[in-house]
């Protein structure tokens, strides 16, 4: 993962964290920085290092980054292709990669909130892949999509029978 890459990311763990439910705004971690850690820093600087415009960050801006973000400041560097920090199982990854995958997902679908709600409730659960493969399994499953959401939606249930009325 490229350092832009991980600020982004970080930025959106970030704003989920102090219940944006959304990611924080470079300006707003810029405010941030300035009101919790007594340190300043641009926008515009921290917009060049997240677009690779600046592919390095001296020491004080990563300790400031490292310390805002709650991670160790090794992680603020690009990694190698296909270097894993950590020794992690081909499923770990797999189910780190769905999780920011959804994330990002839930980014772009900022505009529907219950959709965008429900991308970021998958990919918070620890078990992504299993709930997905289970989503499968619903799915294909004559009959089971529409009972599921009798049983869980009752409002769901009133507006089908308003519109079978109506025919």
């Amino acid at each position: 993962m490229r350092l832009g890459e991980k600020i982004r990311y970080l930025r959106e763990v970030e704003g989920n964290l102090r219940g944006l439910n959304r990611a924080m705004t470079q300006q707003e971690v810029v405010r941030a920085i300035r009101t919790e850690l007594k340190a300043t820093m641009s926008q515009s600087y921290l917009s060049q290092i997240e677009s690779g415009a600046r592919p390095h960050l001296t020491n004080t801006t990563r300790q400031l980054l490292a310390k805002f973000f709650k991670v160790h400041p090794g992680y603020l560097v690009d990694d190698p292709e296909g270097y894993h920090p950590e020794l992690l199982s081909d499923a770990r990854t797999l189910e780190d990669k769905l999780d920011l995958w959804l994330v990002s997902g839930a980014e772009r679908f900022r505009r529907d909130p219950a959709l965008r709600q429900a991308l970021l409730a998958l990919a918070r659960h620890k078990e992504t892949r299993a709930c997905l493969l289970l989503l499968e399994e619903i799915l294909e499953t004559p009959g089971l999509v529409e009972r599921l959401l009798e049983v869980l939606r009752p409002a769901h249930r009133s507006a089908r029978k308003v519109k079978e009325i109506q025919k």
